[in-house]
């Protein structure tokens, strides 16, 4: 920063989605001068609002979509050992539904997922009888056969807030509520001005602008360079519902629709349970995104069809939406829409790097990718560094990721608990999960619960508050309750509130 509110640096990254942070990470990981901005706070928008899976696309199969499925498939265990605090594997089971696909087409679907790319943590597929497996027990009696197969879960908001963090760490400067305002080309660089929430202006001069501003790319695109644009995004919204849980065992199951699509239903915060998705054209205020009655209709409608007891929209105890900026393919049906991703580098001038789709999955070689583009331009000749890095918390047993840090990860929160017994196992278990070994940053020169500070709402210590406000870029309660955490699902409506005050009196 030359003076104040001026920054010169290498890199200006527009959005602080999930792409937006990976490439942030990854440019100041090879040593580029990086700023990162974002309109609201980290992960506010499609980012949260995925099916917080890291898996390779079943259904993508379908549609052909081999590189896109084996390329997400190599990154289902890239990101398991980098985050296993956050991530971890789960087991699919997708019943065999007459009149859908048949069971020699999942089979042979399968066969392939097994082998499109080499695995190490996952295990393969098989076939199960429904009338014995535990899977079975909840659904109706008349799926007796059925498939398991392996893909992940992962804390999709976390994981955006872990790739804020190691880029900060490495030198960028990550800035929330601060939007784009303006950009302009002079020479060789771009002169951009951000504005934060408070209305303080920022002058930011850079040598390349990344657009990852994911449903508003094509805005800020057309406004910093107005004319017809090689890419453009399709937005497409996908809406879940949450329940109280449905069944006992960790599996998730993949279900079929007779339209052709297909929905998940997940074990979700220890309660719950996760359905979805809808896939539908969106046309509407991005900013303004919310799951309508018939979505719920119908999410309720194919869960109905395969649980023993039915969900009706009075069981939704929350719901989220987010739109999906993809590329756009022209294709008929949104869920057919490719969820792979391109990039469109503008070089008349000061260099412009635009990114078009993607998914959640392949975000960290999508910011490789990125990165490689915008390298050689700024005459930065570090390489990719990202693949067998962990992220922040994820270095469970040494900065390298590797399989014992997936494998033995209960060991890892057994020793915690230990550790740390003065306080809740529950407690102790979920810190593990959210923040692995910084989780120390939280803890320690603490020896018992009262120093953890107020008890601000049930589960949530000022100890905790307080890193997320000085590690975490949280400001509002929605941030905190919401997208730190998702404690906001086990506490009663009002709890924002109580926390909102806390947080205004803390700042005072």
């Amino acid at each position: 920063m030359n003076k104040a509110g001026n920054i010169a640096c290498d890199v200006l990254v527009v959005g602080g989605g999930v792409n937006g942070a990976g490439i942030a990470r990854d440019a100041a990981g090879r040593g580029m001068s990086v700023v990162l901005c974002e309109k609201d706070d980290l992960a506010s928008h499609t980012s949260s609002a995925a099916t917080k899976l890291i898996h390779g696309g079943l259904r993508y199969l379908e549609q052909y979509e081999f590189g896109l499925v084996r390329k997400a498939l190599i990154e289902r265990e890239v990101l398991l050992r980098a985050a296993p605090h956050i991530m971890w594997p789960m087991r699919f089971v997708t019943p065999v539904d007459k009149g859908q696909r048949p069971a020699w087409m999942i089979r042979a679907g399968l066969f392939l997922y097994d082998h499109l790319a080499r695995r190490e943590l996952l295990p393969g597929s098989e076939g199960i009888d429904l009338r014995r497996h535990a899977a079975g027990a909840p659904l109706k009696s008349t799926f007796t056969r059925g498939f398991v197969y392996s893909d992940g879960w992962v804390d999709d908001a976390r994981l955006v807030v872990l790739n804020a963090i190691d880029a900060a760490a490495k030198g960028a400067c990550v800035f929330t509520r601060t939007a784009c305002e303006s950009a302009r080309r002079e020479g060789e660089r771009w002169e951009a001005r951000l504005r934060r929430a408070d209305g303080q202006a920022i002058d930011v001069s850079a040598r390349c602008i990344v657009n990852a501003a994911g449903p508003w790319a094509s805005r800020f695109l057309q406004g910093t360079n107005p004319g017809p644009a090689d890419k453009s995004v399709r937005l497409i919204k996908g809406s879940h519902i949450v329940v109280r849980r449905l069944f006992e065992h960790p599996y998730a199951y993949i279900f079929q629709h007779p339209d052709g699509r297909v929905v998940f239903a997940i074990p979700y915060e220890q309660d719950f349970t996760l359905i979805g998705t809808t896939d539908l054209e969106y046309h509407g205020d991005a900013d303004k995104v919310a799951i309508d009655q018939a979505e719920i209709d119908y999410l309720c409608a194919l869960a109905s069809r395969y649980f023993t007891n039915p969900i009706t929209p009075a069981d939704v105890v929350w719901s989220y939406s987010g739109v999906r900026p993809l590329l756009d393919d022209e294709s008929s049906d949104a869920s057919d829409v490719t969820r792979d991703y391109t990039f469109e580098l503008d070089t008349q001038g000061a260099p412009m790097l635009s990114i078009f789709g993607g998914k959640i999955t392949t975000f960290r070689k999508l910011a490789e990718q990125a990165v490689d583009l915008i390298a050689p331009v700024l005459g930065n000749t570090h390489g990719a560094w990202t693949v067998n890095a962990c992220l922040p918390g994820g270095d469970v047993h040494g900065p390298v990721s590797d399989n014992r840090s997936v494998l033995e990860f209960d060991g890892f929160v057994a020793g915690l608990q230990k550790q740390y017994a003065w306080l809740p196992a529950a407690l102790v278990a979920r810190y593990a999960r959210a923040y692995g070994t910084r989780i120390h940053l939280i803890i320690d020169q603490r020896t018992s619960v009262a120093a953890m500070g107020a008890e601000i709402v049930p589960g949530l210590y000022e100890a905790e508050a307080v890193y997320w406000i000085d590690h975490e870029w949280a400001t509002t309660a929605t941030d905190m309750l919401w997208r730190r955490s998702k404690l906001g699902l086990h506490l009663p409506a009002d709890a924002g509130v109580a926390v909102d005050a806390w947080i205004t009196e803390f700042r005072k």
